[in-house]
């Protein structure tokens, strides 16, 4: 990383993949971002209790997103030039305040300001560990970011279980468990942060312009340019069907078949559970095969499940949900990869702006289709969203993976 992630793009940076490093984050990630989810997993009875509008939940959401979505590449670009490994322990404070805030908020203008936190921690972890995965890769890339992501989504899984097991019987007032789970990771990212300061993260321009140049020598910056846009799609595409499943299936299944809350919540815990599986999977295989490969065959070969989904029975909705999560989420920690590739001198950045789209465009997303499932109905936001992974064709207009490291 020249910047951290100039040092980095040379092969001798990190000869051997450092493991326990990558299972620190990856608990980190989980313990994250189940604190996280624990604002969705309190959707149904933040509805009730406060009488909240699907639209107020769609901005819940955005509220956290968009603070993430903004903060993450600022953070990564000034840790590109000025590396702050410290900032990974502070970082979980801020979630530390959400918590509690939400916990005992009594308004929705105080839920919003409790998940503002939240998006302000999710910008300081997200990016920099990210980076740290990076660094602790060894010559694999893609099982690391793997790695570390999986932890995210299995914390994300949680969410469900939290609402049919703490939140229908405790109330809001639960998510205050979680503040164990924030203490947790704050002594992880502190570990974490001592081996950080100790690898060569003190900012070299001279490597910095090698490595710039030298990704320029493999493509032209046109190139770059609609390689990062199509990657842009791609995200879009991904992060707004998977806003529609977490923040509206759950209502979907009440609405539409007649389930409890308890029982819809267990139906979106199976998807996210398949979603974590299919990111652990997703790296080694782009490792193996190539990560252009993966990333358009995990996109679009959702698509029939999701096409299919809204008009299946209740059995068969559940497993058309659970395939695609597992198929559609093998991609995201490749697209990063992908796009650290395409500029190798700008790790940190690179991580940063990945990492808030999808935030920003999640919560854009429940945002939007919290308005419009207002103005129509559940089903037709299921309908809707149902062909958004065929924009997952989009990737096979990316360069192949020689042209990146040739």
């Amino acid at each position: 990383m020249a910047q951290p992630s100039a040092s980095v793009t040379a092969p001798s940076a990190n000869k051997h993949t450092v493991y326990p490093i990558l299972f620190a984050i990856s608990i980190v990630h989980l313990l994250n971002d189940s604190m996280q989810s624990t604002i969705s997993a309190l959707f149904p009875i933040l509805k009730d209790s406060l009488a909240l509008t699907y639209t107020q939940i769609g901005l819940i959401a955005f509220a956290m997103n968009i603070t993430a979505s903004f903060l993450q590449p600022a953070v990564g670009l000034y840790a590109d030039i000025r590396p702050r490994p410290y900032i990974l322990p502070v970082g979980v404070c801020f979630t530390l305040l959400g918590i509690v805030t939400l916990a005992l908020a009594p308004s929705f203008g105080v839920i919003l300001c409790a998940v503002i936190a939240m998006g302000i921690g999710s910008a300081v972890f997200h990016p920099e560990s990210s980076r740290v995965a990076y660094l602790a890769a060894g010559g694999k890339r893609g099982l690391a970011q793997s790695i570390f992501q999986v932890g995210g989504n299995i914390g994300s899984s949680l969410g469900p279980v939290m609402t049919a097991l703490i939140f229908v019987p405790l109330g809001q007032i639960g998510v205050l468990w979680f503040t164990f789970a924030a203490l947790t990771a704050i002594v992880l990212q502190y570990y974490v942060a001592r081996w950080y300061s100790r690898q060569d993260i003190v900012p070299r321009k001279k490597r910095a312009a090698s490595a710039i140049q030298e990704a320029a020598g493999r493509l032209t910056r046109g190139q770059v340019v609609a390689a990062v846009s199509i990657l842009v799609f791609l995200v879009f595409s991904k992060h707004v069907y998977i806003s529609s499943i977490t923040s509206f299936y759950s209502f979907y299944l009440i609405e539409d078949y007649g389930v409890s809350v308890e029982r819809a919540q267990l139906f979106l815990f199976a998807f996210l559970v398949a979603s974590a599986a299919g990111t652990f999977f997703g790296g080694p295989l782009a490792d193996r095969y190539g990560r252009r490969n993966i990333i358009w065959l995990s996109i679009v070969g959702t698509a029939p499940f999701s096409l299919l989904l809204p008009h299946a029975s209740l059995f068969w909705s559940g497993v058309l949900c659970v395939c695609a999560g597992f198929v559609l989420s093998s991609a995201f920690s490749i697209i990063v990869v992908y796009a650290q590739e395409l500029l190798p001198g700008k790790v940190g950045l690179v991580s940063g702006l990945f990492f808030g789209l999808a935030f920003g465009i999640g919560g854009l997303g429940s945002a939007v289709l919290g308005t419009i499932a207002d103005a129509t109905s559940i089903a037709f936001i299921m309908n809707l969203c149902a062909f958004l992974p065929l924009l997952g064709l989009l990737a096979l207009l990316l360069p192949r993976d020689e042209a990146l490291n040739a």
